[in-house]
């Protein structure tokens, strides 16, 4: 849940003045990193460290330097959220992105949004050209329509059944 600044300051204040973070986390339902990452940035940036920041894109660059910090330096998540001012959900999955996958999945660029509808439309179905096609396909629509009607008897057989067993008499439907 996201919480607004006020709220973030306020919390903030008290471990400023000496409240326990555990008591602020149970208090709260706050995770105590995250108290102690909105802490640190007040302490670098003052309350401009609290407010909500404008999404940037990050560039794959700037991606793998941020992961190699983590990965090859041992710098924590928490550090480099401070110090660079980017969301921790954006640096976990980046960091997850990079052990599986390597450094090069971060200079990849993903469209965004769903793929345009002609691409997810099911392809139109040619028309039969030949006698033989027309037949074939007469026939597979046949069997199929043989088939949905076996399904049907056979459920309305044990629907009958069923009543039968409970005493009731079957429907004439």
């Amino acid at each position: 849940m996201a919480r607004s600044f006020e709220e973030r300051l306020n919390v903030v204040l008290q471990a400023k003045e000496g409240k326990p973070i555990r008591t602020l986390s149970r208090e709260y339902s706050l995770h105590e990193t995250k108290i102690m990452e909105w802490v640190r940035k007040y302490d670098k940036y003052g309350q401009d460290g609290l407010k909500k920041q404008p999404n940037i894109k990050a560039s794959g660059e700037l991606k793998e330097r941020l992961v190699r910090l983590v990965l090859e330096k041992g710098v924590t998540l928490s550090q480099i959220v401070v110090d660079y001012r980017v969301s921790r959900t954006a640096l976990e999955r980046w960091v997850r992105q990079a052990r599986s996958h390597g450094y090069s999945i971060l200079h990849e660029i993903r469209p965004k949004g769903r793929p345009l509808k002609g691409t997810m439309a099911r392809p139109r179905k040619k028309e039969p050209q030949t006698e033989l096609e027309k037949l074939q396909a007469e026939n597979l629509r046949l069997r199929a329509e043989n088939a949905l009607l076996k399904k049907v008897r056979a459920l309305v057989e044990k629907e009958e059944a069923r009543a039968r067993l409970n005493g009731q008499k079957p429907s004439t439907n």
